[in-house]
């Protein structure tokens, strides 16, 4: 017997065709209960599901959505995770996460990242330890002497005085087309513009910097002009590049004063941390960009000494022992230069359209220099030798030796005469002195392992000159 809330349904398998007055047997019958409750209520869910799918599969969506953001903000930063290393004050190395257990919070994702290399190939670090600098002939290749321009101060009227389209003054000299020309057919002694003709130039430098600088071996530089970057310290270092390395970082009055606001102080010792900081006054260009190609191009100049130079720029924490960088990619492999590859590009007409379209130069500017690079020759070709035509310059590797600061000066005056894209002009100057065969070009993922990128913090401040 069932309560008033159930019913009995009669099931069969088969039925009777009353109408075809066949006989058809049937099996006993049997009962299903239903509870007419629970039935109905199932029925109502069940149609609205039916009519509202779509609403309710965009709610699901917007949920894992939200949960998913929720739960990625809430996972450790990489720098924590990782074994991620800064130096000490002993030239060791300590683990970051005790600045974020005082709530100290990196700057970067990237910032003092220490991972294995992939692509560099470093000596182990026992030998890292007693590595040392060669003893190296003063050439080795088909110059073996550089002498630079110098000009009497009537050549030019004025500091910035404009000859056409280019930037010449009284720290670059005025080179004529005619001189361009010349510097680039290579003799055994060459005679070439290359900054610092004027003592009225501009770029100056403090007596007691210029003692330290002068005593400097190898150098690894960087400088911030502007106020656009921070400075991030080196890591990954041995005791036998602390010793024997100079880091130098050069910074310009708008830079020092920015980075003092930020409370990033010079020690009475000239330092912070382990960069020598060079405050350098009277700067010789309006253009920030143009400035900082003075110590990335013309560290031969300001390092007379040095043997051996690793340019970072201003936006990358160099992360590796800079013996065992020279070791690797100049020393063991038996070259003079090394740069990396151009990750997206390989031909200066493509990097020009670049240029162009992010709005990095004029485009009157780069339709100059191309036009002249056709006049010269300059082929389309993606590669050289073998080599991929265009390279990216946020990090470069040498030996001081005539050759190579040859094609610093050469390059420094193309950017001077041209635009401050330096990717566009470095290929036209190894293509004009036949250089190509000297140049040890790495791939993209060595010079990630090189360095960690932060990207420009800020937008440089352009000088302002007095009049």
């Amino acid at each position: 017997m069932y309560n008033n809330n159930s019913v009995s349904i009669p099931i069969s398998d088969h039925e009777s065709d009353e109408h075809g007055g066949v006989r058809v047997h049937t099996r006993r019958k049997r009962k299903i209960v239903i509870h007419r409750g629970n039935h109905d209520f199932r029925e109502k869910v069940l149609r609205k599901l039916l009519r509202h799918w779509i609403l309710i599969i965009i709610l699901l969506a917007s949920a894992l959505f939200v949960f998913e953001a929720f739960t990625i903000g809430r996972k450790p930063d990489s720098t924590v995770t990782s074994e991620l290393r800064t130096p000490n004050k002993n030239g060791g190395i300590k683990s970051i996460n005790s600045q974020l257990a005082l709530g100290k919070e990196p700057q970067h994702d990237n910032l003092n990242r220490l991972d294995p290399p992939r692509c560099l190939k470093l000596l182990p670090v026992e030998e890292l330890e007693h590595l040392d600098i060669p003893v190296t002939e003063e050439s080795n290749g088909p110059v073996n002497q550089v002498l630079y321009v110098s000009e009497g101060e009537s050549s030019l009227v004025g500091r910035n005085a404009t000859f056409s389209l280019a930037r010449f003054n009284l720290f670059t000299g005025n080179q004529t087309l005619e001189q361009r020309d010349t510097s680039f057919e290579i003799k055994e002694s060459m005679m070439v513009h290359c900054g610092f003709y004027s003592l009225n130039g501009g770029f100056k430098i403090s007596d007691e910097d210029k003692t330290y600088m002068h005593a400097c071996k190898v150098v690894v530089s960087t400088c911030a002009f502007g106020g656009g970057d921070d400075l991030y310290q080196p890591i990954g270092m041995s005791e036998a590049s602390l010793k024997k390395v100079c880091y130098v970082a050069f910074w310009d009055e708008i830079t020092l004063r920015a980075q003092e606001l930020a409370d990033h102080r010079i020690g009475e010792n000239g330092f912070i941390g382990k960069w020598r900081v060079v405050i350098v006054r009277d700067l010789p260009f309006v253009d920030q960009r143009l400035n900082g190609k003075i110590p990335k191009m013309l560290s031969h100049r300001l390092f007379p000494q040095a043997k051996f130079s690793i340019w970072v720029d201003s936006k990358s924490q160099f992360r590796r022992d800079p013996l065992g960088v020279l070791e690797a990619l100049l020393w063991h492999p038996h070259s003079v230069f090394a740069i990396s590859e151009h990750g997206a590009r390989s031909s200066v007409y493509d990097e020009a359209k670049a240029v162009v379209k992010k709005n990095k130069a004029k485009p009157e500017e780069v339709e100059v220099q191309l036009n002249q690079y056709r006049k010269d020759g300059l082929p389309e070709d993606k590669r050289f030798i073998g080599k991929k035509a265009l390279c990216e310059a946020s990090v470069i590797v040498r030996k001081h030796m005539p050759l190579t600061n040859l094609l610093m000066c050469l390059w420094f005056n193309e950017v001077v005469r041209f635009t401050s894209r330096d990717q566009l002009s470095f290929p036209y100057v190894l293509w004009r002195v036949n250089a190509f065969k000297y140049i040890n070009t790495f791939p993209v993922c060595t010079r990630k392992d090189l360095v960690n990128s932060m990207g420009h913090i800020r937008k440089a401040k352009p000088l302002q000159l007095q009049r």
